[in-house]
Formats: C-alpha cells, sequence, structure tokens
C-alpha cells in the first residue's frame, strides 16, 4: 500500500539509523578513553567491580608506604645496634686489657678513661636513632609497625627493645669503670653478657626487616595482579574497535542512504496523478 501519512519504511530506517549511531558513539568513546567501560552507564555491574578494585589498588599503595616508613624505622634502629655492638666490643679489649696485674697507674688510668668515651658513647648513640620521632632503641621503646592490608584490619609490628646502659640487653652500667683490675673484671663480665644478648636482638630485628620485605614485596604483586583484573574488566580491544568504528561508519552512511529511499517514497505517489 502506497501511503503519504504512514511511511513504514522511513520508520524502519531512523529506527536502524539511531541504533548504528548509538553504537558508534559507544565506540568513539572507547577509542577516546581506551576503555570499554569508562562510567557506570555502560556498565553498571562490571564498573562498581573495578571501581572497588580500583580502590584497593591505591589502599596497597598506602600499605606499601607504611611498610617504607616502618622498614626505615627498623634499619635506624638496627644501625643503632650495630654501633654499639661495635663499641662493646672495643670496650672488651679495653676491659680485658685492664684485668691484668701490675699495670702502672697511667696505663690503668688510660684504658678506664678509654673505656668510659665507648660506654657513654652509647648513651648518645641511643638518643640519635630515631626516625620521624621513632626511636626503637630508647629506654621506653617504640615499634616498628606497617599496615597489613588495604582495610586497615591487621598490622605487622616489629617491637622494640630498650639498649640504654643498665638495661636488660645492654647490662653494662653506666657506672661502669676499669679504675682497678676488680672493676675491670666486673665490666668485662658485663660486656661479655651485654655482646650476647644484643647479638640476639639484632637476629630478631634482621627476621623482622626480612618479614617487612616480604610482605611489601607481596603487595606489590598483589597490586599488579589487581591491575591487570581492572584491565580485563573496563580496557578496551583498540584493534577490535578501530575495526568495529569503520564498520559502524559503513553501517551509518547504509543508512542514511536507505533513510533517503525510504523518504522518496512517498514522491511515487504523485505519479499515480499525472
Amino acid at each position: 500500500m502506497i501511503s503519504i501519512n504512514t511511511n513504514t519504511g522511513s520508520m524502519a530506517a531512523i529506527q536502524n539509523l539511531n541504533r548504528t549511531s548509538s553504537e558508534l558513539q559507544q565506540t568513539q568513546s572507547a577509542i577516546s578513553t581506551g576503555k570499554k567501560v569508562a562510567n557506570v552507564r555502560d556498565n553498571g555491574a562490571v564498573w562498581v567491580i573495578a571501581n572497588k578494585m580500583s580502590n584497593d589498588v591505591q589502599s596497597y599503595t598506602r600499605v606499601r608506604e607504611s611498610n617504607d616508613r616502618a622498614r626505615a624505622i627498623l634499619d635506624t634502629g638496627i644501625a643503632a645496634g650495630e654501633s654499639i655492638m661495635e663499641l662493646l666490643n672495643e670496650m672488651k679489649s679495653k676491659a680485658l686489657a685492664a684485668t691484668q696485674t701490675g699495670l702502672s697507674t697511667g696505663s690503668q688510668a688510660a684504658l678506664a678513661a678509654d673505656f668510659a668515651q665507648l660506654r657513654d658513647q652509647i648513651t648518645t648513640v641511643v638518643a640519635n636513632a630515631s626516625f620521624d620521632g621513632t626511636n626503637i632503641v630508647r629506654a621506653t621503646p617504640d615499634s616498628a609497625i606497617s599496615l597489613g592490608d588495604a582495610d586497615g584490619g591487621n598490622s605487622l609490628t616489629i617491637a622494640g627493645a630498650n639498649l640504654n646502659l643498665g638495661g636488660t640487653i645492654v647490662s653494662v652500667a653506666t657506672t661502669s669503670a676499669l679504675d682497678t683490675a676488680a672493676n675491670a673484671a666486673t665490666a668485662l663480665t658485663a660486656v661479655n653478657n651485654s655482646i650476647t644478648a644484643l647479638g640476639s636482638q639484632l637476629a630478631t630485628w634482621g627476621a623482622g626487616a626480612k618479614r617487612l620485605e616480604v610482605h611489601r614485596n607481596f603487595v606489590g604483586k598483589l597490586q599488579d595482579s589487581l591491575t591487570s583484573g581492572i584491565g580485563s574488566l573496563v580496557d578496551a580491544d583498540m584493534a577490535k574497535e578501530s575495526a568495529k568504528l569503520q564498520a559502524l561508519q559503513v553501517k551509518q552512511q547504509l543508512g542514511l542512504q536507505a533513510l533517503s529511499i525510504a523518504n522518496s517514497s512517498a514522491q511515487s505517489a504523485l505519479s499515480l496523478f499525472r
């Protein structure tokens, strides 16, 4: 039937052309953004999942930063412990020499003076072993604490230890002296005990440093996995989108031709009245 009021061919052509234009707009958006799901309108469920994963990636960056800070704090404490160990080793040689009988007064005094300087240097090392206001070797030690996960639900804690003179680890007293052979023997015992205890503490901190390193590497791999997963969800395949763009452009041109043909059908009604 020929009708000038109802043009079904034109309506079908317009519907097809609108669908093509919508698909073309989506493809152009994918090419310009590099994403097949750029916003919630593209695919609400996928966008929500990808957004949650993206937040996790950012949160794990904070975890790694926290880990780096904890490692720096622990490294500072370890450096202080190693310096104190060196001082104790030197103090041991001085104390050992001072335990000999028959030393001259001058020799005894010289050894005592050197020992006192080394002893007091331990206090200086402890006082300066701070990183960002945190000191894990002072009398009331802080701890090196790192975030454990993206939700902040757990943490990694490496406990500090008191490395001050007269403590349970460095048992050398602030008054230890080598002024006599007897006092030197007492000091030597304290130094030996301190060396043993400090060695154990440094080994514990070394294990803690390894733990922080392993966790940081794990978080980095987890971030990479999440980033890869996000990409597979939302990233556009540019080769496919390019081919699709060309096909849709051709389809749009054909749709315009079809609409033009459908619109010209009404003109055929005039030929019936000639």
